[in-house]
């Protein structure tokens, strides 16, 4: 992963409020080059600094209005294979592998409680998954985001 410098955080800082912008609108707005937006965006996507586009997209948009983190505890020599497990599963939207008691917070979406109970089944199937413990999340209060950060880094 690629540390970012002041120019950078600006730049994305710029980018999110105006995603749509070109780079030379980009540019422009914060007094750079043209060819130095370009080189940075083009860094920033092969590198995996801006992620995908889908992660933008909100699964309710899609017919899938709950959601919940499955708290799950994995027999450790299959880690690996649970996680692929749970990659295969579309309305598995995140996996974090954490500290503790847990080793992973799986976030799901589904359609209706009917759909979450099914899923809440899938995930107990998979061979080396143990035990899980499942939280509806009632509403979002704050909303992934990296602006706060950007803005410090850019010394805003």
């Amino acid at each position: 992963m690629t540390t970012l410098d002041a120019t950078d955080a600006r730049l994305l800082l710029e980018l999110s409020c105006s995603p749509r912008a070109t780079g030379v609108e980009l540019a422009h707005r914060l007094g750079l080059s043209r060819n130095t937006v370009q080189a940075r965006l083009a860094r920033w996507e092969g590198s995996g600094v801006l992620s995908g586009f889908d992660r933008l997209v909100d699964p309710r948009a899609l017919g899938y209005p709950l959601a919940a983190y499955v708290a799950t505890r994995v027999d450790q020599h299959r880690l690996d294979d649970v996680v692929d497990e749970l990659a295969d599963i579309p309305e598995v939207v995140e996996v974090s592998g954490l500290t503790g008691l847990t080793d992973l917070s799986v976030k799901v979406v589904a359609t209706d409680a009917d759909d979450l109970y099914r899923l809440a089944g899938q995930i107990l199937k998979i061979p080396g998954v143990e035990r899980t413990n499942m939280a509806l999340v009632m509403r979002e209060l704050v909303a992934p985001r990296t602006a706060p950060l950007l803005a410090r880094v850019a010394g805003r």
